[in-house]
Formats: C-alpha cells, structure tokens, sequence
C-alpha cells in the first residue's frame, strides 16, 4: 500500500510554511547507486530510458533509498534533440556528442519541432507510471535551457570556454535568435507534454549560462526563458529555475515568472535575501563535501539551513549534481538529518 502523498516540496517551493525542509538532489538518480551501476552493466542511458518501467524504476529508487521529498525524472537534457533533427550521441567518458553542428540560419531552419506524443511517448509512459502507480512524492520533470543547449549542438559537446558558441551568438544574431525562438517553443512543447502526463514540478537547466555576463544575458537569453516560464505559467505548477556558476544572474532569474531560483555554492541563502530575491531557493550544499566525514558535512549544511529557515520557501539541494563517488549511506544520513534539525 503507497504512503500518504507528501507534498512538503510543493509547498515549500510555493513559499508556504512547513513542517520540515524539504530535500531532494540532482542526479539523486544514477551513477552513486550501487542499483543503477548494475543496470548499467547492461543497459545504456539511451536503453534505460526508452524502457519505461525500468526508467521508472530507477527514478524512484532514491525516493525509497535515500527518503527525498521529490522525485526527479531519469534522463538526459538532450532527450527532445533527436526529434528536432540533432543527431546526439551520448560517448562514455565525454558526454553529448552531435555529428551536425548549426553553422548558420540555413542550419537553424532546417531543425524540426518536437511533437511529443510522436517523438518522446517513452518519457510521457514513464511519468504516468511513476506518477499513478509509484510515487507518493511530487515528480520533478525538467528541460535544458535554450543557450545550454544551443552551446551543445554549436559546440559539437562538451565545452570548457564555449568560444564557438558565443563567437556565433554575436557574430550571427539573426540565426541565434531565430535558434532561441525554436528552442524556447520546443522546451514548451516537451515540459508541458510532462506536466500533462503528470509531473508536478518543472525545473529548466541552464549549465552553462554563466560564461555569460548579465548585459549580454538580457539581450541575447532573456527573452526566450520569459517566452518558455510565461507559457508554463499557466499550468500552474511550481517552475524551477537553475544554473551553475551564474551568481551574477540570481536576479535577473528572481524577475522571470518563476516560483523558485536554484543557487550553487557561490551564493548563500543569507546573500540571496539581501539582494533582494523573496521567492523560494533552493540549494546550495556545494557536493565536493559529500566526499568528507560527517562532522565537515554536518558544520556545512547547518548554516544553510538556519539561513533558509528564516524566511518560507527553502528546498534543501546541492548546488550541483551528485557524482559518482558519493556514498548512497551518505546521502542517506543527510536527508535523515535535514529532517530532523529542520521539523518545526
């Protein structure tokens, strides 16, 4: 018999008061899970996906093991590029790799438009599963965000300085706009198809947008989040703005029609207030103190938490995603004590 469903992340993320902080990670799902690394033996990401009851599968098992108040859905940000024409492949060791990088407007036009039922029922069956059947705590669908994955498909991948892409951004304005303006109406098209199929959250992932300043951020980005989270709104569930390495941008996303803003390690919650941002945060345990003993954690997340507990609408998370070589047990502990120190 399913427990009673929790809905602490829900609330939390909508600023109201709760009875604990709640707590999820990014990339709770995968590769520090003994569980998943025995999947994977035998599946790839692609495999694991495209097999919904086994994505399902892994997607819940951090919500049993580690006790988390969300779920996030297991897969890729480059899950809806195919569909638009990208050709992705995902290469152990590097990551996202496309064989045909945009290079003009020519390029930008040829890409087609998701049509999710059609191109991505995989993803839709998994939610319904999980969100019917399995989970007794929200589920957390996500999207990459237009410039993360425009850095990809200009790049070729992966990207320590993301030259090619910006040299593009202000060299081609016609073509990059015309490439936000088709990004930004597929993210509506797949998030919305998630939150019809059941996902109770929406948060957008913008990894790398921080090599950018905020000048540039307003003319050249702006404009496609407010296009993405302005048509979300509507479906009324709590939307998830989130980035890394983009302190300088906390403001400028507290000013999109969003309910929460997602912070890293650089910025505290004590800091994020007196800039001005009242809405919801979540964050920001930096994860390189995962791999530390108890007490460093501990002395760590403290303070985080006393900071978050001052106003409504903290959600407790990493300010990055958890990466292989943390300990389940550890993930385990922290949760158990963000519990507890926080119950009011």
């Amino acid at each position: 018999m399913m427990k009673p469903f929790n809905d602490t992340f829900l609330r939390a993320a909508r600023g109201e008061e709760v009875s604990h902080t709640p707590v999820w990670y990014m990339r709770q799902a995968g590769r520090s899970q003994p569980e998943y690394r025995k999947i994977k033996e035998k599946y790839s990401l692609f495999e694991i996906t495209h097999q919904p009851e086994l994505c399902a599968y892994v997607t819940r098992l951090p919500v049993e093991n580690y006790n988390v108040d969300a779920a996030v859905l297991y897969k890729d940000i480059m899950t809806p590029l195919p569909a638009m024409g990208v050709n992705v492949e995902i290469k152990s060791g590097i990551g996202p790799v496309i064989d045909n990088p945009i290079r003009s407007v020519q390029d930008v036009e040829n890409l087609g438009m998701i049509e999710p039922e059609e191109d991505i029922s995989y993803v839709l069956d998994t939610i319904r599963l999980l969100t019917k059947e399995q989970l007794n705590v929200p589920l957390i669908g996500f999207g990459g965000a237009p410039f993360t994955l425009a850095s990809y498909m200009i790049e070729g991948g992966p990207s320590k300085n993301y030259h090619k892409t910006k040299a593009f951004m202000y060299q081609e304005p016609k073509a990059w706009f015309a490439l936000m303006d088709k990004l930004a109406e597929m993210t509506i098209r797949y998030t919305k198809a998630q939150i019809a199929a059941g996902a109770g959250t929406i948060q957008i992932f913008d990894s790398w947008v921080g090599t950018l300043n905020v000048t540039d951020y307003r003319y050249y980005i702006q404009p496609a989040m407010e296009k993405i989270f302005a048509a979300l709104r509507a479906e009324e569930v709590p939307l998830i703005m989130h980035g890394v390495g983009a302190s300088h941008l906390a403001e400028e996303w507290h000013r999109l029609p969003v309910d929460v803003v997602g912070l890293d390690w650089r910025l505290s919650i004590q800091e994020a207030r007196e800039k001005g941002l009242t809405k919801a945060l979540q964050g920001n345990l930096d994860p390189s103190l995962l791999l530390c003993d108890w007490s460093i954690i501990e002395g760590h997340v403290k303070p985080i938490l006393d900071q978050g507990m001052m106003h409504p609408g903290h959600i407790f998370n990493l300010g990055h995603g958890v990466f292989p070589e943390v300990k389940p047990d550890t993930l385990k502990r922290l949760t158990a004590f963000v519990h507890e120190y926080t119950t009011r």
